[in-house]
């Protein structure tokens, strides 16, 4: 394979874990990234507030998946990697902050009555009373739909959708409990109860992390934004090419290899590959694809996306301030807040404190899916809501503000609706038939740092084969 020319598309965290798998597997292959951001990482990214360097994007991954540990080790960052220095999360319902319900899977509680608060005694009542309801076992159904059946409205509403919120921006009774929730999926084809199996889930988890020194999150001294970081300067130490504000517009058959088409179409640039990684949204992927796999260009069409903003806040953290309380907060969209959540990133986040000085940092998001009015508002009034919402839920005026930042992210999250785990097997079906053709990215088996670089290891991987298979090498 020396001499093989690979293009990827797309310089999110897939993109680069794929570049990344490559060069560790075959260093012979000419491996060039083509992203179309003003940098690489997608939404792994770190942006100076009052002068400090802190992620605007994703600041955790589960460390209970190996593949964004590992990837860190990988790149020489095993010692930066920290863990919260706090998990205790409240939810802000019905004009208080509630503790969050420990045993919870994705927000069922086990037993009922450990939400009382967030719950009134009348809905835990309810939950206690679970109805009967078992799909087919090939029929997929909606989180939303299946937990109100089974436990009632105020469940799904009042700790089901903020949390899913968190995950995915996206509304409890469009997301797929197969997709979402396989454990709950795979329950309900047993037969097994809700409440059970949230019961269940939450004793594994709990046994797991009696067995293990690891916590469940990790992060990195600095922002987890580094990670895109580090690693793209060790792609190019490897001699990847990384080009970015380049879009790719086409993807063309060049006999038994490709010709992937970017920039302006009066000026347009052409790279030639032997074979290609997309690792772009859906909607870039399905266009990109529809001349060579029109069945996965039309399954992709369907994945739709939700944008979102992230508010960061500087405040005044000096002696006699009050601490922020906990890891933060999560917002039920019934109770018609603008902000979906908060994270107390001083009190998350050891670090922080050690680089701030008398500053406290925290962030507000904003942005569920189908929500669009919100994000069109303008950086200082997101500013504004965000300042006035975060103290309306602690109770009091947050300190001085000292230094703000509007991070947007237009289609960032795609929506596992219902169907998703269908959808995405037709997807890859029709693109394996495509020679010398690899998928990565959050659009097919998870939205999660691990999962997304695991769908660029894949790729990665893929590809490789191909060209081993099909003895391809560079030149004409």
């Amino acid at each position: 394979m020396v001499g093989s020319r690979v293009v990827i598309v797309g310089g999110g965290i897939s993109g680069l874990a794929a570049a990344w798998e490559m060069v560790r597997a075959a260093p012979g292959v000419e491996v060039t990234v083509l992203d179309a951001a003003d940098r690489p990482g997608g939404k792994l990214r770190r942006e100076p507030v009052a002068g400090v360097a802190i992620d605007v994007g994703a600041e955790s991954v589960l460390a209970r998946r190996p593949e964004a540990v590992d990837l860190m080790a990988e790149l020489g960052l095993g010692e930066s990697v920290v863990h919260p220095a706090t998990t205790s999360a409240a939810i802000w319902s019905r004009g208080r902050l509630h503790p969050m319900p420990r045993g919870t899977l994705m927000g069922i509680p086990s037993p009922a009555s450990s939400a009382l608060g967030v719950l009134t005694p009348e809905e835990v009542a309810r939950a206690e009373d679970e109805q009967a309801w078992t799909p087919g076992d090939d029929e997929d159904v909606s989180v939303g739909d299946y937990v109100a059946g089974r436990l009632g409205d105020a469940v799904v509403d009042r700790l089901v959708e903020p949390l899913l919120a968190g995950v995915y921006a996206g509304q409890a009774r469009r997301l797929s409990l197969r997709a979402c929730l396989p454990q709950v999926y795979a329950s309900v084809a047993r037969g097994t109860s809700l409440t059970e199996a949230a019961r269940v889930a939450a004793q594994a988890s709990a046994l797991s992390s009696a067995g293990s020194s690891a916590p469940v999150f990790a992060g990195l001294h600095g922002g987890v934004g580094r990670l895109a970081e580090v690693l793209t300067e060790s792609l190019r130490s490897h001699g990847v090419v990384v080009r970015s504000g380049t879009i790719a517009r086409e993807l063309v058959r060049d006999g038994a290899g490709w010709s992937v088409v970017a920039g302006p179409r009066p000026d347009p640039q052409r790279f030639a590959a032997d074979a290609v990684v997309v690792a772009t949204p859906a909607p870039a992927t399905a266009r990109l694809l529809e001349p060579h796999a029109p069945a996965a260009s039309a399954a992709l069409r369907e994945v739709e996306y939700a944008s979102m903003a992230i508010v960061t806040l500087a405040v005044d953290g000096g002696p006699g301030r009050a601490p922020l309380p906990g890891s933060g907060f999560l917002v039920p969209a019934v109770d018609g807040r603008t902000i979906k959540a908060s994270t107390f990133s001083s009190t998350k986040w050891a670090w922080t404190s050690e680089v701030a000085g008398d500053l406290s940092f925290l962030r507000a998001s904003v942005g569920r899916f189908g929500e669009t009015s919100d994000l069109q508002r303008p950086d200082e009034e997101l500013v504004a809501v965000a300042v006035a919402e975060v103290s309306e839920a602690l109770g009091h005026q947050l300190p001085r503000i000292v230094d703000t930042h509007v991070q947007r992210w237009g289609g960032a999250l795609p929506q596992y609706t219902v169907g998703h785990v269908d959808r995405v097997a037709r997807v890859r079906a029709a693109a394996a038939a495509v020679p010398g053709l690899a998928l990565a990215g959050a659009a097919y088996d998870g939205v999660g740092i691990p999962a997304c670089i695991g769908t660029g290891r894949a790729a990665a991987h893929a590809v490789l084969t191909h060209l081993n298979t099909s003895g391809g090498e560079g030149g004409e």
